[in-house]
């Protein structure tokens, strides 16, 4: 489904494009995908003047959940001496945290056609292969407990979203109970990997400089909003493109 647009973009950068073919949960879940993409990252990056490429100019990108494994492969990488350094990442209405399902994004896109909120946390727990009965629970609970809200808080919150992102239909939720249960049910969603927004300063710092593509009508908006946000205060460079009319999918 993706070998359009691969074409497009090689053809319309004069690039070369490599899509990676990584394995697909639920028959493999997490975190085969992003194994199997830093994998292939680190092999062509060895091996990129095999096809013409400046092994500097290696750019890695991803839509939706590839926009998560392309956050995810970049933060793995900053401390690799024995590979070039990558040029970019670009990311494509990334989904990127799994604390704050809640945000004015989330709210307001609720219903949207292609990734309704219910559909978003249904993908996210067949890529971690856990029971999708928990959906019915996310809103009433909180599987974030109290030390760890605090800490990521600094990262995830609505505080953090520009004030014209709130105006339409956004209410404030209100303080969940902390469940014990579901805490350990989505503990694997609180690791950079699964979650790169939630990757610590000293890792965000050293990543190399970003394009993010947000839509407006995208429960995934304010994920791209609040990353863009942490590469700012660390002082990564970001070109950002907001499709005021755009959709999650809309590439």
């Amino acid at each position: 489904s993706y070998e359009r647009t691969c074409c497009y973009f090689g053809r319309k950068s004069d690039s070369v494009v490599v899509s990676v073919g990584y394995r697909l949960a639920p028959e493999h879940p997490y975190p085969a995908q992003f194994e199997d993409c830093l994998t292939a990252t680190i092999h062509f990056m060895r091996t990129a003047q095999d096809y013409g490429v400046d092994p500097s100019r290696i750019i890695v990108c991803g839509d939706s959940s590839g926009g998560a494994l392309t956050a995810a492969v970049a933060q793995a990488l900053v401390n690799r001496r024995d590979l070039p350094k990558l040029r970019a990442q670009v990311l494509i209405y990334p989904f990127l945290q799994a604390v704050d399902f809640n945000l004015p994004s989330y709210q307001q896109n609720e219903q949207m056609l292609f990734l309704p909120k219910e559909r978003a946390l249904a993908l996210g727990l067949k890529y971690l292969n856990k029971d999708l009965s928990v959906i019915k629970v996310v809103d009433k609970v909180s599987h974030i407990p109290e030390d760890l809200q605090l800490k990521y808080q600094k990262w995830v919150s609505p505080d953090h979203i520009p004030p014209e992102f709130k105006t339409r239909g956004y209410k404030p939720s209100t303080t969940r109970t902390f469940s014990k249960e579901l805490y350990t049910l989505f503990k694997p969603v609180l690791d950079p990997v699964f979650s790169p927004l939630l990757a610590e300063d000293s890792v965000i710092a050293q990543l190399p400089e970003a394009f993010i593509l947000t839509c407006e009508f995208d429960v995934l908006r304010d994920d791209g909003l609040l990353y863009k946000k942490r590469l700012e205060d660390n002082g990564i460079k970001v070109t950002w493109c907001h499709l005021q009319e755009g959709f999650h999918g809309t590439i």
